[in-house]
């Protein structure tokens, strides 16, 4: 397979995260569930919008692009799947590995994703708040659009990770 013909190939395999629904929507019963690019996208913006000057921007745009790579193979898992994390991070971790295999910039999109899992810089920090944030803010819109649910669940979820932080702030 030539060089070109693989990048259009990798490419095209992670597009499948366009198609995949939000594991934790179609659970508790969201008409039409975001997709986990959706999701990505919702993270992005977050992060675009309401990075502190103290984070570096583009890292952690890049993190919000590739933080959730490896459901395109992994699956969206959710606490309610009854998967352990170690578990979870393991089939995660293959995934990528199968995801970027044989693209120019495995190195480099594998250490976006463990930067981000490991939550040690403060980019991987602030994207995990964003990943939270997006969450709970999407859960409020999808209420405002579909009454006959209560998604407080995902809200209480996000405000428990969150902590006291001027994002809880959003949410309220």
């Amino acid at each position: 397979m030539s060089q070109p013909t693989l990048i259009k190939a990798k490419l095209m395999e992670a597009l499948a995260l366009k198609g995949l629904d939000r594991a934790g929507w179609v659970r508790a019963g969201v008409r039409k569930p975001e997709s986990v690019a959706a999701h990505s996208w919702g993270v992005a913006w977050l992060a675009l919008s309401l990075c502190p000057p103290e984070v570096n921007r583009e890292r952690a745009l890049e993190l919000a692009i590739v933080h959730d790579l490896p459901e395109v193979h992994s699956g969206d898992i959710t606490p309610h799947d009854g998967i352990s994390k170690k578990e979870k991070a393991r089939r995660e971790r293959a995934a990528l590995s199968r995801l970027v295999e044989g693209h120019p910039k495995a190195d480099e999109l594998t250490a976006l994703w463990e930067e981000y899992e490991a939550g040690e810089s403060p980019e991987a920090r602030f994207i995990k708040a964003c990943d939270k944030l997006d969450m709970a803010l999407q859960a409020q819109w999808i209420e405002s659009q579909q009454k006959d649910l209560d998604l407080g669940e995902f809200v209480q979820s996000a405000l428990a990770k969150l902590g006291d932080s001027v994002w809880t702030e959003l949410l309220h």
